[in-house]
């Protein structure tokens, strides 16, 4: 048995390890790793640097790795893609960063009676935000709640094919496929080059009585604003199949919510209410819909609900649909589904109160200004062609660079120079687009910042 004390790992302490070991009948620990075959366990030391014993020079050490990276603080950023510079009020830090919030992970209706009315309160929120009666709790993020929603729309249907944009993100089509290929298959439709719209006619092609829903999200990966949203749920609905929508809620104070234009379930991405974007983490997706017991029997997720108590007045709030998680079922759900996005949940919850339905008006108004304003100043620029297609974008943008005789990975390498991160290349995900780059401008972009960048850009190119 070891008779090292390590300041980071419990039990540690040769007496606890001791006491442990009673408890569960076992005189040492080898004998826990015991079902290991010996030709799978390692029978010498890691090669690994002497320990750091201390707190504060292990404190050191990190921070000498971390100081190697480069943020927004010094660098001008215009990427997107799916995690977003905006804004996050002081507020929305100082409530998540509550012990009562931060450290709770999971407990029970009583112990954590708050932590469960602010998820119910996001889910409020985000129900009013997308024109649902039901949310879940925070998913993984994006990707996870498209997977699951395709899931969910199988379970319902009985079908196993569903249809999904070609012009979305890799990772994410990657990652829905892998969490859905045990039950479903994802075909693509082709995009209108014009406009970038999804093709209707393509569309109608491949859509048939073996589609169990068609996912297409608004605005799309390219940022534009899907108009014809009503016409891709009214095929779908012809077919038997279900229209999932996949949404950026910043968006949704200028566009209207996917209720409105025939959306069965309502997925997306909340890392925009409020959450850092923490070298592309702090994501957490959500799944909604209308109030449907056949929908709502569906949910892999925790959904938070309030009820009367049997006595004394006020309201309690807990989990309502325990029995059908993940959680409960293990490994006999048909779904799969964490509890570590909680806090953002929590966190979009501080963000939209805080906001209100004017604030994310007010918002949306201002990212699309400051879109068109860039928009117009890449225009201006030699060889630069912008916008790439003939429909209305957000806070994001396609801009094509094939005149220029420079590739993406080229312009991008130089603005970083320059202190810029320039906009994600495409060159790759959709090779038929050419050189060109996804690029992304919000709240947090001056008038100022908008002309740093187009004249960086001309720079280079010059």
């Amino acid at each position: 048995m070891s008779r090292i004390t390590h300041p980071y790992i419990p039990n540690s302490a040769p007496e606890a390890r001791r006491k442990a070991l009673e408890v569960i009948g076992v005189d040492d620990v080898e004998e826990l790793y015991a079902a290991i075959p010996e030709r799978l366990r390692l029978r010498k030391d890691l090669d690994l640097p002497d320990a750091i014993r201390s707190e504060q020079g292990l404190r050191r050490h990190v921070e000498r790795i971390l100081s190697s990276n480069r943020g927004t603080r010094d660098y001008l950023s215009f990427l997107g893609g799916g995690c977003w510079e905006h804004y996050v009020p002081a507020v929305c830090d100082e409530i998540n960063s509550r012990g009562e919030f931060l450290t709770a992970y999971g407990g029970q209706n009583y112990s954590d009676h708050g932590k469960y009315q602010a998820l119910f309160e996001f889910q409020s929120l985000m129900g009013e935000l997308v024109g649902m009666d039901v949310v879940s709790a925070p998913t993984y993020d994006w990707a996870g709640a498209a997977a699951s929603a395709l899931l969910m729309a199988c379970r319902i249907t009985g079908r196993s094919k569903t249809l999904g944009p070609e012009a979305i993100s890799a990772e994410k089509l990657a990652q829905i496929r892998n969490f859905a290929r045990p039950a479903a298959t994802i075909e693509t439709v082709r995009y209108d080059r014009a406009t970038g719209a999804l093709d209707l006619d393509d569309l109608r092609s491949k859509v048939d009585d073996q589609t169990a829903a068609v996912y297409f999200e608004n605005p799309s990966y390219l940022g534009l604003i899907e108009g014809g949203g009503a016409m891709i749920s009214e095929i779908a609905h012809e077919a038997g199949a279900m229209s999932i929508v996949g949404v950026d809620p910043s968006s949704l104070g200028v566009l209207t919510p996917p209720s409105e234009y025939g959306a069965d379930i309502v997925c997306g991405e909340i890392q925009p209410l409020g959450m850092h974007m923490q070298a592309g983490g702090g994501l957490g997706g959500f799944i909604a819909s209308r109030d449907d017991e056949q929908l709502v029997a569906e949910y892999p997720t925790y959904l938070v609900s309030l009820g009367a108590p049997e006595e004394g007045g006020g309201w309690g709030f807990g989990v309502s649909t325990f029995e059908r998680t993940s959680y409960e079922k293990r490994e006999s759900s048909p779904d799969y589904y964490g509890t570590t996005q909680w806090l953002w949940g929590i966190t979009a919850a501080v963000y939209l109160a805080l906001m209100g339905p004017r604030g994310m008006e007010e918002l949306g108004e201002g990212m699309m200004q400051r879109s068109l304003y860039t928009m117009r100043l890449f225009d201006s620029i030699d060889g630069v062609r912008c916008p790439v297609f003939a429909s209305a974008s957000v806070k994001e943008f396609t801009v094509n660079f094939d005149g220029t005789g420079r590739t993406v990975e080229e312009i991008n390498a130089a603005l970083l120079d320059r202190g810029i991160f320039g906009g994600k290349d495409l060159s790759k995900e959709l090779p038929e687009l050419g050189q060109s780059a996804l690029y992304c401008v919000t709240e947090v972009h001056t008038q100022g910042d908008l002309h740093t960048l187009a004249d960086a850009v001309a720079e280079v190119l010059s």
